[in-house]
C-alpha cells in the first residue's frame, strides 16, 4: 500500500484530545528547521504524548508553554492509535521520538551545518553522549551544558547557562530536562534564548550516552515502547504509565463519544 505520508499538510494543526499536534515526520521536521534557520527565526518545536497531555490539563504552565510553540509533533505511538480512531490522518511515520529521531537529526545538522546546543542531564552525561555523536557524525558542531542547575530566571547558574547559549549562537536547542521542568525552563527564558529552533528533547542525549536503555525499536513501533520504560525505571515512571492513562482513556472516550455523533457527510 501507497504511504499517504506526502498527501497530508503537515503545516495544518489536527485538534486531538482538546491538544493541537501536526502530522511531522522526520523529514518534514528537518525542513521546519531549516525553515527557521533560511529566516532566521526563533520557533519552539514541542512534541506531545500520553504524559503531556496529562501535564497540561493539571499545569498551568504546560498550556502557557504549548500556546507559545509554533509545531507540535507527535511521541509516542499511543497517540497515533487514538488519533486514528478518532478520525484524523496520522500515521505510523508520525510518530516522532527522539530514541528514533537524535541520529537523523545530528546527520541532517553535519550536512546543513547547523550548530546544535544541548542541555540536559546528568553531569558527564550530556558530554560522552555529545562525544560519541562527534565520532559517528564527523564535522558535528555541537556543545552541552549539564541540566542539574538552579533554574530559577534570576539565578546566577541560569543566567551563566544562558550566557553559553547566546556566544555559541546555536541554531538547534535541544532541552533535555524532562517533562515538566524543560518545558517551564524555555518558557521563563524564551525571550533570552539565542537559537532557530528549541527542541523539547526529553532524555535524548541520555540514550546515546547509554544512561538510559534505549527500548528495541521494534517496540516503539507497536506501542510497547512505555513497557520496556517502565520495567527499566519502575520508581519514576511508574504512576505515568499506570496511573495517568486513565485520565487520557476518559478525555478520549468523550472525544469518540463527539466523534460518532458527528453527522455524516452527503
Amino acid at each position: 500500500m501507497k504511504s499517504t505520508t506526502h498527501q497530508v499538510n503537515f503545516k495544518r494543526s489536527l485538534s486531538l484530545l482538546g491538544v493541537t499536534v501536526y502530522p511531522l515526520t522526520i523529514e518534514n521536521l528537518h525542513s521546519l528547521i531549516a525553515e527557521a534557520v533560511t529566516n532566521s527565526q526563533r520557533w519552539i518545536i514541542a512534541n506531545h504524548n500520553l504524559h503531556s497531555i496529562y501535564l497540561y490539563y493539571h499545569d498551568r504552565k504546560m498550556r502557557d508553554f504549548y500556546a507559545k510553540a509554533n509545531y507540535v509533533h507527535v511521541d509516542g505511538m499511543a497517540l497515533v492509535l487514538l488519533g486514528k480512531f478518532l478520525g484524523l490522518p496520522l500515521s505510523r511515520e508520525h510518530r516522532v521520538t527522539y530514541a528514533d529521531w537524535t541520529h537523523p537529526l545530528m546527520a541532517e545538522a553535519v550536512q546543513q551545518d547547523w550548530r546544535v546546543f544541548y542541555i540536559g542531564s546528568k553531569s558527564g552525561i550530556a558530554e560522552r553522549g555529545a562525544d560519541i555523536l562527534r565520532e559517528q557524525y564527523p564535522g558535528l558542531q555541537i556543545a552541552t551544558a549539564h541540566g542539574y542547575f538552579d533554574a530559577h530566571p534570576n539565578s546566577l547558574e541560569n543566567q551563566a547557562v544562558l550566557e553559553r547559549i547566546k556566544a555559541y549562537q546555536p541554531h538547534v536547542l535541544m532541552v533535555g530536562m524532562s517533562m515538566p521542568r524543560q518545558e517551564h525552563w524555555v518558557l521563563d527564558n524564551l525571550e533570552q534564548l539565542s537559537a532557530n529552533a528549541i527542541l523539547t528533547s526529553g532524555a535524548a542525549i541520555d540514550y546515546v550516552a547509554g544512561a538510559v536503555p534505549t527500548p528495541p525499536r521494534w517496540a516503539g513501533k507497536l506501542g510497547l515502547e512505555w513497557l520496556f520504560r517502565l520495567l527499566a525505571e519502575p520508581q519514576r515512571l511508574w504512576r505515568r504509565y499506570l496511573v495517568e492513562p486513565w485520565f487520557i482513556l476518559r478525555l478520549f472516550l468523550a472525544e469518540l463519544l463527539k466523534f460518532k455523533q458527528r453527522p455524516l457527510n452527503k
